[in-house]
């Protein structure tokens, strides 16, 4: 049962009443008020307080101001007149309260049933049925969105961060602008963090692989690539462009290092997935030159 409570003060004029409630201590953001037109009522557990005014007043234009331990009320009455009490004499007047009924004819009428026939629009594919990759394209999607719920934020070292600063695609776009401005070393640090986030976005791994081959750090950024294609599976038309420059960026590492027939094999990989792009093409055959001339060097 709550605890009524009856210390207060009060003073008015012929238009207002101030009324002064303590909360007894009681936290201000466990006070629930509420303000009728003739009715008055503030529940802070186990404290209750409520009054049947003595008049009404304008409850649109009264207000309430919590602060210091205690709710200090202006009500705005509607007929400037001094009150001679402040609650209604004899106790409560319920009828009051909300002294506006609704009617029966101002209630609509209950919504007959019906029902609602609902299609949904096959996904299409860009090939033909017969040449098409539904399932593996069905698959892709489903490992995608698995990925995006394959976070770890709950962990100590990420509860210092921003909300943004814990979003795996902030960070991406991030690592983004920062390797457009040739700031690799801070958009490896910016995937790095989204990587810890989310061990399961291709991209990442790929774009962190563009930073490395920059870098010069050559077997890191054969590393990426090579785990950039482990998660661009199965192969299909969505993520073929990923696989390709995952292919050209670890096929560039190799040649840094002088490998070039495992550099070639990259190359002509990415050729399969687009063979019209002519720029890989052109690499190809520079490859296959070097490799050639090597053979000759070796022969001689």
């Amino acid at each position: 049962m709550p605890v009524r409570v009856s210390e207060f003060s009060w003073q008015q004029t012929p238009a207002t009443i101030f009324l002064s409630l303590p909360l007894r201590g009681v936290c201000v953001r466990d006070a629930d008020v509420f303000c009728g037109e003739s009715y008055l009522k503030v529940n802070f557990p186990p404290f209750l307080f409520e009054l049947f005014l003595y008049a009404p007043i304008d409850d649109g234009k009264s207000k309430a101001k919590i602060g210091n331990d205690t709710i200090l009320f202006t009500l705005y009455k509607k007929e400037p007149v001094l009150w001679d009490s402040l609650s209604v004499p004899g106790g409560r007047n319920w009828e009051n309260i909300f002294p506006e009924k609704l009617k029966e004819d101002r209630v609509p009428a209950p919504r007959s049933a019906g029902s609602i026939q609902i299609s949904f629009t096959p996904r299409v594919f860009p090939t033909a049925l017969r040449e098409s990759q539904v399932a593996e394209e069905e698959e892709w999607l489903h490992k995608q969105a698995e990925a995006r719920r394959a976070m770890s934020t709950d962990l100590p070292e990420f509860f210092d961060l921003k909300e943004e600063e814990r979003n795996p695609d902030w960070l991406k776009d991030k690592g983004n602008k920062l390797f457009a401005t040739e700031n690799y070393l801070a958009a490896v640090d910016a995937y790095n963090l989204a990587i810890r986030l989310n061990c399961k976005i291709p991209l990442l791994y790929l774009n962190r692989a563009a930073c490395h081959l920059k870098l010069k750090n050559l077997h890191k950024a054969i590393e990426d690539s090579s785990k950039a294609l482990e998660l661009l599976t199965p192969p299909v038309a969505d993520n073929a462009n990923a696989r390709m420059k995952a292919h050209v960026r670890r096929g560039t590492a190799f040649c840094q290092l002088e490998l070039y027939v495992e550099g070639l094999q990259d190359y002509e990989a990415a050729l399969k997935i687009d063979p019209a792009n002519t720029v890989v093409q052109n690499d190809a055959e520079k490859i296959r030159n070097i490799i050639q001339g090597t053979a000759l060097k070796s022969r001689d």
